[in-house]
């Protein structure tokens, strides 16, 4: 774990932009086992960003917002190897007992690409991201995005 995290800003004008990074992101070996959290108001665009990234792994199911299950999980095949995939959103996250009784903490440890919404909720459960991606929204609906590394695996993710 770094020190200091490696930080990168990016301008997404539009959509288009937030998918172009997501599948610039997928083409990366690591994201294959990295934490990401998403960071960001209501509609800052975390899900739509999930959604992009998933697809360009290959998920082929509805990718939906696990605002009330907490997690979706999703597998992916490629060339004879699996991919687990973790989608979490911890907005509603309230009660310290769930992160055992759902069997948060294996997960984590598993391997596989764990994606968190809300992560500031399940503070002190969470593992260090990888990759932290904060989303800021304009008036006009363009986004600052700010990524912040903490990993060696993120490092590559900015890379």
């Amino acid at each position: 774990m770094n020190e200091k995290p490696i930080v990168k800003t990016l301008h997404w004008p539009d959509e288009q932009a937030c998918e172009a990074f997501a599948k610039r992101l997928a083409l990366c070996p690591a994201v294959k086992q990295a934490l990401l959290c998403l960071h960001g108001d209501l509609g800052a665009g975390k899900t739509t960003f999930t959604r992009y990234l998933l697809q360009a792994l290959g998920v082929k199911d509805r990718i939906k917002s696990p605002t009330y299950a907490v997690v979706e999980p999703y597998g992916v095949h490629e060339n004879g190897h699996h991919l687990s995939i973790w989608h979490f959103d911890f907005y509603r996250f309230n009660d310290p007992r769930e992160w055992e009784d759902a069997g948060f903490r294996d997960m984590f440890a598993s391997a596989g690409l764990k994606i968190c919404e809300w992560p500031e909720k399940a503070l002190g459960f969470l593992p260090t991201a990888d990759l932290d991606i904060h989303l800021n929204v304009h008036a006009d609906g363009s986004r600052d995005v700010r990524l912040c590394a903490h990993s060696t695996l993120g490092e590559d993710l900015l890379a």
